[in-house]
């Protein structure tokens, strides 16, 4: 197994050329939220913003699209139709999809804070863009029956599962010893071809690089990240950081692994950044957002400071 170092964060992530405008850096979708999870769309989507992506789209019920386009007005939002529960109804799908075809988007996020959406399982099955698969959608696919076997492997994805739901979507309890994640983050990889995290102290990625399957180990993160939201602000960081990467190089599984790479890096130091200023007790997950350009920063400094010797 390797780790995920600062040296290997610098090979990685991606380029901001002088002369660039904001279609050189991705279009990100994001399809989150419901109205008891109201919050997690707005943490994914304004990530995404924060780790560099150019533009980013967030489809969200209709009930919540006021209050969430004032609260993030560089987001632009699609208001779309929803259940007598507040979640993505099934209705919404024409118009999303119309909505794919005008925008664009490069990439989508599907999932954070969708409950059971009845959306939800036919955007997993029909979306053809490049996808970060999280929270609700992979609750999604644990409840359908061989969901594995009807996966579209060509389409390039990142699954995002805390330790939960890897065990529902193995089928398997979940185990905390090093042996059982190291397994189930490989079996995750050889099942949907996707690259593959299970998040944790010491968040797993494993992909295919070189002809041949492998596993890092982030070296970031701590007690900080312990919060509700935290996923969703991985999530956006990780689409954030395909988008300029996909858009510049391909969307395919070798963008995916460098995104998954310094995404987890970096949102594990922009935990470790902000529980410096509020200690592991009071860091929000808005507060790991906040700080994810401070990671950034540190991280870009000390590049410059190595090509400076």
């Amino acid at each position: 197994m390797k780790e995920i170092t600062r040296s290997l964060l610098r090979s990685c992530l991606p380029s901001r050329p002088r002369d660039a405008h904001k279609g050189s850096f991705g279009r990100v979708l994001v399809v989150a939220g419901s109205r008891t999870m109201s919050g997690a769309g707005f943490l994914c989507a304004k990530s995404a913003l924060l780790a560099g992506a150019g533009l980013v789209f967030w489809a969200l019920p209709q009930s919540m699209q006021s209050a969430f386009a004032a609260a993030l007005p560089e987001v632009i939002t699609l208001p779309l139709p929803e259940t007598p529960q507040g979640e993505l109804s099934l209705e919404g799908l024409p118009q999303l999809e119309a909505f794919i075809r005008l925008r664009n988007p490069s990439l989508a996020v599907v999932g954070p804070g969708m409950g059971d959406s009845p959306l939800l399982p036919v955007l997993l099955q029909q979306l053809s863009l490049p996808l970060v698969a999280d929270a609700d959608a992979l609750n999604a696919l644990a409840l359908q029956p061989n969901w594995a076997q009807t996966w579209n492997r060509a389409r390039a994805c990142v699954f995002t599962p805390h330790p939960g739901e890897m065990a529902r979507l193995l089928k398997e309890k979940a185990d905390p010893s090093d042996e059982a994640r190291l397994r189930q983050v490989q079996t995750l990889y050889r099942l949907t071809g996707g690259v593959s995290l299970l998040k944790g102290a010491g968040t797993l990625v494993c992909a295919q690089t070189d002809g041949e399957m492998q596993v890092w180990r982030n070296t970031t993160g701590g007690p900080a990240l312990a919060k509700a939201g935290s996923g969703d602000v991985l999530s956006g960081v990780i689409a954030g950081l395909w988008a300029q990467l996909g858009t510049a190089e391909g969307f395919d599984e070798k963008s995916a692994l460098k995104a998954a790479l310094c995404g987890v890096y970096l949102h594990g130091l922009a935990g470790d950044l902000a529980a410096r200023q509020r200690t592991d007790y009071g860091v929000l997950a808005r507060d790991t957002a906040t700080s994810v350009p401070l990671a950034l920063k540190e991280v870009l400094q000390e590049t410059q400071e190595k090509e400076s010797l």
